[in-house]
């Protein structure tokens, strides 16, 4: 395959990444042609949506860059086969959930939607195509991609298949694309493989200096995402377990962390204890970690990343219980106002949020839930919860499974704050929205229900000004 210059570019999946990824690369490169494809037809309406506020995607910023290269030279379609035909380069950039079912469940990334990309483009492709796998993918699947379209594909058409992984830090992943750490981009050693990663080069050359494109073998570029991910979660549910001891000892983990912060070797990033991480990532990513490792027989490897996700939950479900056991051991029929329901602020994205499993784990105890997020639809409130209830079904798990009528009676999502917290035994934060901390907090703390209890899985509000207030105030390691 010789050295192209792209000039059409295909993405099959228009969700967290794909969408902002190629809106950026529009904006960035208008002499690229942009096409991105989803089979969801509701979701590329939005896209296409003359009304920048309802695309389907909040992510700060992003309206912008679509307002400025949308109808130039960024397109939003569901025309696959059209423009698998036409592209020079197409990014898979489709969902790979952790599996539910079979061999590796519960750990093993689901690739059947990556192997459905490379059947379709095989049957559909009559040029060379660079594939370049942008969805958080194990070690070895651009061999497998290449094994399918080598196999299936027209006579005489050749692939390379690039790892090209996305470090975006949901709500501030436009200045994550604009301004990147690094972009990595993984390829064959061959001379084909060299002139792929080369073509891929050139494109975000047209806004990253050179020096920030850092290029290896496909195999370490896959790899360098889940470790990258694993590092950061570790970090997290390192300072976590550390906020249990704070508790029981009198210190204070936002002390201890800025204390151990100073330190150059370790440094301040991720260091701030919490209810505990979600997003699509982090435990995902982790999982298949340890799913690997347990297949190449790396027990003791396995065991180690497996202990972050057992920190994790371990810190969702302390939060939860010690909310129960403050409200006397019971909160049947109590009312639970959640501020905040997204797994972080400035995105609308609400996988594996700690808001779920709180909620879940007060659900068992009776507890009535007020929720409000200025992002999150009371529909995909529930939907979290109804998906939770069915993964527990399957699993013959000992806790209550609720029907979606039972959890629409329970669980109660409001537009204005005030309303959620009303009459209210007791507030949990779960997310870090700004807007929660320029709250009228005396006017919340008159209307609710006495003693006024206040849980900060996010260290949201000062402890001891609400305490003045008359608020009970229980915050993470202090």
């Amino acid at each position: 395959m010789s050295s192209k210059k792209v000039t059409n570019i295909c993405c099959l999946g228009a969700g967290y990444v794909g969408g902002p990824t190629m809106a950026v690369i529009a904006q960035k490169c208008p002499h690229i042609k942009v096409n991105v494809i989803d089979l969801n037809k509701e979701r590329i309406a939005l896209w296409n949506e003359s009304d920048l506020g309802k695309l389907p995607i909040y992510e700060p910023g992003l309206d912008d860059v679509v307002s400025e290269a949308r109808g130039r030279n960024l397109f939003f379609s569901t025309d696959i086969e059209r423009h698998i035909l036409e592209a020079d380069m197409i990014f898979i950039s489709v969902n790979t959930p952790t599996k539910t079912y079979g061999v590796g469940r519960g750990m093993a990334s689901d690739l059947k939607y990556v192997e459905l990309c490379a059947r379709q483009i095989a049957s559909i492709a009559t040029s060379d195509k660079i594939i370049v796998e942008k969805s958080t993918l194990p070690v070895r699947t651009a061999e497998a991609i290449k094994t399918i379209l080598d196999a299936t594909g027209k006579e005489g058409v050749r692939f390379q298949v690039l790892s090209n992984p996305e470090f975006l830090a949901e709500g501030t992943a436009i200045e994550d694309l604009h301004f990147p750490d690094r972009v990595l981009i993984g390829g064959e050693e061959d001379q084909d493989g060299q002139n792929a990663i080369q073509a891929l080069v050139e494109i975000y050359a047209n806004w990253v200096s050179r020096e920030r494109i850092v290029t290896t073998r496909v195999w370490s570029s896959e790899l360098s995402k889940l470790t990258a991910n694993a590092f950061l979660a570790q970090r997290v549910s390192s300072i976590n377990a550390i906020s249990a001891l704070c508790e029981k000892t009198g210190a204070d983990v936002k002390e201890v962390a800025y204390a151990i912060g100073q330190d150059s070797r370790i440094g301040s990033k991720f260091l701030k204890a919490s209810v505990g991480f979600g997003g699509s990532c982090f435990q995902k990513d982790i999982l298949n970690l340890v799913y690997l490792c347990r297949h190449f027989n790396l027990p003791e490897v396995a065991d180690y990343w497996q202990q972050v996700v057992k920190i994790n939950d371990y810190q969702k479900e302390r939060f939860a219980k010690n909310i129960i056991s403050t409200l006397f051991n019971t909160i049947s029929d109590k009312k639970i106002a959640f501020l905040g329901w997204a797994f972080k602020k400035d995105t609308n994205d609400t996988r594996e949020s700690a808001a779920i499993y709180v909620a879940d784990e007060l659900l068992q105890d009776g507890g009535i839930i007020h929720v409000y997020d200025p992002k999150v639809s009371a529909d995909q409130i529930h939907s979290d919860l109804e998906y939770l209830q069915r993964n527990r079904i399957e699993k013959s798990n000992d806790k209550l499974a609720f029907t979606i009528e039972d959890i629409k009676k329970r669980v109660f999502v409001h537009d204005s704050p005030y309303n959620a917290l009303t009459n209210a035994h007791a507030i949990a934060i779960l997310t870090e929205w700004d807007e929660f901390k320029t709250y009228d907090w005396i006017n919340i703390y008159n209307k609710m229900i006495k003693p006024a209890f206040v849980f900060d899985g996010r260290d949201m509000v000062s402890k001891k000004e609400m305490e003045k207030i008359g608020f009970k105030v229980y915050s993470i390691g202090k």
